[in-house]
């Protein structure tokens, strides 16, 4: 019997200056695409970070408020390490993200405010693949962005924004969504692998209250296996893959 030849990944399209990527919690990034944002500012690319939420509800034995201040800290801290400065937090609740109007404004907000072309995100639908639960928070966000990546150019979707200065924006032409079970374009992930793995690092605090293994370990682990799977559709390179939207 032939096996089914398995699809290859496009590479995803490089006519960009400037990107924005909007996610959940801090290390969602680290988790699914940072080796591709290092690539992207060696080219000298633009990459902003907006984060819904601070990821306060994200370790047990840390207080909400405490939790706060440290996350943004391993945050801003694991940006840098791929290259990017522009790190923004909306003060959503962590846990209870809501999908709906006022998570849509603020997004568009923001992509109004940085003028990107591209806009990444994180996997929006219920589950990983069939294999495991998503988040709420995910979910939310993921579908706020691809919402918002049309809100923000429309005059009269938020036509508040115009008063405070955001003129519409309408330049968006992809949005990509890292972690996607179905993905169409990648990214090699050569260069940028190991500040990657750095990058994810970073978030210690996180990755010592998630499992007892080394954090190194883990992280490589983590980023190797994701890669080099993506790798197998992508001429044999590990990869970054995405899920990719034009408009």
């Amino acid at each position: 019997m032939t096996e089914p030849k398995i699809s290859q990944l496009e590479p995803l399209p490089g006519d960009w200056r400037r990107a924005l990527a909007v996610v959940a919690h801090p290390d969602d990034l680290e988790y699914g695409c940072a080796a591709a944002v290092a690539a992207w500012t060696d080219e000298g690319r633009e990459v902003g970070y907006l984060l819904a939420t601070r990821g306060e509800a994200g370790i047990d034995t840390l207080a909400p408020a405490e939790c706060a201040v440290r996350r943004e800290e391993e945050q801003r801290a694991s940006a840098a390490v791929v290259g990017v400065s522009q790190v923004e937090f909306l003060d959503h609740q962590d846990g209870v993200i809501e999908y709906g109007v006022p998570l849509r404004r603020d997004i568009a907000a923001a992509i109004r405010r940085h003028r990107p072309e591209l806009v990444v995100t994180l996997n929006h639908r219920d589950t990983w693949g069939g294999v495991a639960w998503n988040t709420p928070d995910h979910v939310a966000v993921g579908r706020a962005v691809l919402d918002a990546a049309g809100d923000a150019g429309n005059r009269w979707i938020f036509p508040e924004l115009a008063d405070e200065g955001l003129e519409p924006w309408d330049g968006v032409r992809w949005v990509a969504v890292a972690g996607s079970a179905t993905p169409t374009h990648a990214v090699d992930a050569s260069a940028g692998f190991e500040r990657a793995v750095r990058s994810l690092l970073a978030h210690r605090s996180y990755i010592e209250a998630l499992t007892d293994q080394d954090p190194e370990e883990y992280a490589r682990g983590f980023l190797v296996k994701t890669t080099e799977a993506a790798g197998e559709r992508f001429g044999g390179r590990p990869a970054v893959t995405f899920e990719v939207f034009g408009r």
